[in-house]
């Protein structure tokens, strides 16, 4: 099966992708398509599997873990209150993993609403030229992150 998650790994690893945060061991960290909220953030596994369970448990832990990686450089990167972590795979059935800044200064009807409450069609696309200084800040985050955790 090929899904919108398969063809995002693909461009990915053929270098092609400006969104693409880090290469991580379990996968690619890469900045949403839509910045809905500064700094939204997946997390994609390389190989693309078609859910959380359909990998092995030392697999599973990596990608968690690497996923509260991310999440942690994204809060120290964007200075957001805290993250909100999501994983469905309802829409593109391959895992994939959401990881959603949130902040003080959203409007109050947002403030305790999930992201997609957000009109996301309204949300900028995501554009190297505009959101590539954040995507670097992050990966010099969770390379920071990575290494402390490393040593």
């Amino acid at each position: 099966m090929s899904t919108a998650i398969h063809r995002l790994v693909e461009n990915c690893r053929r270098g092609d992708d400006p969104s693409v945060v880090a290469r991580l061991r379990s996968g690619w960290a890469v900045m949403g398509q839509r910045q809905v909220l500064a700094g939204y953030c997946l997390l994609l596994p390389d190989p693309v599997v078609p859910h959380l369970n359909a990998l092995a448990s030392a697999e599973r832990d990596l990608f968690l873990s690497e996923l509260g990686l991310l999440g942690e450089a994204v809060l120290a990167a964007t200075g957001a209150l805290r993250i909100n972590y999501a994983i469905f795979g309802n829409v593109e059935p391959a895992l994939h993993a959401h990881v959603h800044p949130r902040f003080t200064d959203e409007p109050v009807a947002m403030r305790t609403n999930n992201p997609w409450g957000y009109d996301w069609q309204q949300a900028p696309a995501f554009d190297a030229q505009v959101h590539g200084p954040l995507r670097d800040l992050i990966r010099q985050q969770l390379l920071r992150l990575a290494h402390t955790v490393a040593s």
